[in-house]
């Protein structure tokens, strides 16, 4: 293994931390920010909590969202990834469909089927 190998292997684990980092920091964000601008509204107009848990219910959908989106976009880094390197094997094509229609649903065995 060589050195060129071993920071290949290194910046790949640290683009993992940083993307496990970036959902996490979502997940918390989403609902600070909706309690933040509920509190200050609630403030502002005289509202009471109601625009505060509003913006909660809002900043918690939207850290959901980012979570989803972030995540999806992992997954289809992964599986860019997996196709470029020779002998591996994708099980799920970007679009969502087996790759190989032998192993979509019964495993590589042909069923048989009866009249």
């Amino acid at each position: 293994m060589s050195f060129k190998d071993v920071l290949q292997a290194q910046k790949h684990g640290i683009e993992g931390m940083a993307s496990t980092g970036v959902i996490g920091m979502h997940m918390v964000s989403g609902p600070l920010v909706g309690v933040a601008i509920g509190y200050f509204l609630d403030k502002w107009l005289g509202t009471g909590p109601w625009l505060k848990l509003a913006f909660l219910v809002i900043g918690i959908g939207a850290g959901f969202l980012n979570v989803y989106v972030d995540t999806k976009g992992l997954v289809d880094k992964m599986n860019r990834d997996a196709l470029k390197r020779p002998g591996s094997v994708l099980k799920i094509s970007p679009e969502g469909e087996p790759q190989n229609k032998d192993e979509s649903e019964d495993g590589g065995k042909q069923s048989e089927r009866r009249p």
